[in-house]
């Protein structure tokens, strides 16, 4: 035995071993591959650099040849110039000379007219100065700067870290901001990428049980938003590297920023009959639940059978405790998740085909014939299409007329430690409804449907325009105690 575990020991490290010299190959054939097109694109940039270098060479010849033209063309006029002006001074020289040797008095009266015509000759008026100099040292070059610069030239660094700013990343509105820099300024920086992956842990991120990382590439600024978030998880990992042209650096230490929100789904094992419920989508259904029946006599005839979803210490099935289904009238189904505390937010959106629905909390453990606001352990807003639209506010029986538009998407916004239930539009985040009172037992999302259907978002953040408006709401709204004094 002891020999063959030797043997089936050295049989697996020779296969190990062939892997690894495998691998070694492989890794000798990418090396080459590699070096290869690093001195492919070596040649390409450097041809670049000789394009460039030719093209500037003739421009600059170009010039230069251009300032020769205009300055033999102005040289070449100002001989022209001369030699026709000595050409004329030539006669009239010519002219004079005869005039002196006249000795007839009487034509030396012509002489004054010769002195006129010689001292108007353009002789006189030309000027014996060069107008343009023989020098070209104004087009001199001088390249010694960008010869110590092409010879400073090197392989492309290694982008150091970049270096995460926690005290400028922003988590709101189910968005989050993040922002980093550079531990030192780096010109040749072509962009950044951002990974993130979500996580139940605080701290650093752990190796075993978490998701993939999500990335984000091509970012050219130092800061990115990630939006359309489902904050699911109470976490988020965060890391970012920079990249140049050649090479990505390492990533920054990695940071974790809290992404906390209420998550819940529809509980299906409490719902009445009438409604088809899935985890987020609830829908009157005509056919009375026949299909439901059936699936619920196979659950019982399996009831002995362990379900690890169904099991006795899952918070959600604590949560749904031992409630028998809504009957009746009372077409309800409840969020398997419970508020026990702290601020949340969610939001429901109806069919536009709806005839009734309610949107509002309750104490755990409702009768199976209780409805949404008619106990004095339920609080919601009731939306009735049936003939005319209505809209209300309903509590312990007693209901209270909300004369404002029934908007499209409703917030519902629970401060269970406050003591506080408040509707709002949740396009334009306008109030609708406040509850206030002292919450004594965990509270439940309630929904009520007939005909027609509700789609229920969850995780999701206290918008910043909710805390907003609940710092400066001074009780100016409907209150429970309003509602006492309704008939």
């Amino acid at each position: 035995e002891t020999l063959q575990r030797i043997v089936s020991t050295l049989v697996n490290k020779n296969d190990e071993i062939h892997n690894f010299i495998d691998m070694l190959n492989h890794t000798i054939s990418n090396v080459q591959v590699n070096s290869s097109n690093a001195i492919s694109e070596l040649d390409e940039e450097f041809d670049g650099l000789y394009s460039v270098l030719h093209e500037m060479k003739g421009t600059m010849a170009n010039t230069i040849q251009q300032e020769e033209a205009r300055k033999i063309q102005a040289l070449q006029d100002q001989l022209s110039q001369c030699s026709h002006a000595l050409e004329s001074s030539e006669e009239l020289l010519e002219l004079a000379v005869q005039s002196l040797d006249i000795k007839n008095p009487a034509k030396l009266l012509e002489v004054e007219n010769t002195e006129q015509i010689v001292t108007v000759a353009s002789a006189f008026r030309i000027s014996l100065k060069p107008k343009v100099s023989d020098s070209m040292a104004h087009l001199m070059v001088d390249f010694a700067l960008e010869k110590r610069m092409l010879q400073a030239v090197k392989f492309l660094p290694v982008p150091k870290a970049p270096e995460i700013d926690v005290a400028a990343c922003l988590v709101a509105d189910n968005c989050i901001t993040v922002s980093w820099r550079m531990p030192e300024e780096d010109s040749r920086i072509d962009h950044f990428v951002l990974e993130y992956r979500k996580t139940n842990f605080d701290g650093l991120p752990r190796l075993k049980g978490e998701q993939h990382w999500e990335l984000i590439d091509y970012i050219k600024a130092t800061q990115y938003t990630l939006s359309g978030l489902k904050f699911d998880t109470k976490y988020m990992n965060l890391r970012v590297q920079a990249c140049n042209k050649a090479v990505a650096g390492e990533y920054s230490d990695p940071v974790t920023l809290e992404t906390r929100a209420f998550v819940f789904s529809l509980d299906s094992t409490s719902s009445h009959l009438n409604l088809k419920v899935e985890d987020t989508y609830v829908e009157w259904d005509p056919t009375g639940g026949k299909g439901q029946e059936k699936l619920k006599g196979k659950e019982n005839k399996n009831s002995n059978a362990a379900s690890p979803k169904r099991a006795t210490n899952s918070p959600r099935a604590s949560a749904r405790g031992s409630r028998d289904r809504f009957a009746g009238e009372s077409y309800t189904v409840l969020g398997d998740t419970a508020v026990e505390s702290g601020q949340h937010y969610w939001e429901v959106k109806a069919q536009k085909d709806c005839k009734s629905y309610s949107v509002g909390v309750t104490y755990r453990n409702p009768g199976k014939f209780d409805q949404l606001g008619k106990t004095n352990s339920s609080w919601c807003i009731h939306i009735n299409n049936w003939l005319q639209t209505t809209f209300s506010a309903k509590h312990n029986n007693k209901a209270k007329t909300l004369d404002i538009p029934v908007p499209d998407r409703i917030g519902v916004y629970c401060d269970f430690d406050g003591g506080q239930l408040s509707f709002y539009n949740a396009n334009s985040k306008v109030l609708l409804h406040t509850f206030r009172t002292r919450f004594t037992q965990p509270l439940l999302p309630g929904f009520m449907i007939w005909c027609g259907g509700l789609t229920v978002s969850t995780g999701l953040q206290v918008p910043s325009a909710v805390k907003t408006l609940q710092k400066t709401e001074n009780g100016l709204s409907g209150s429970t105690s309003s509602l006492n004094n309704v008939a």
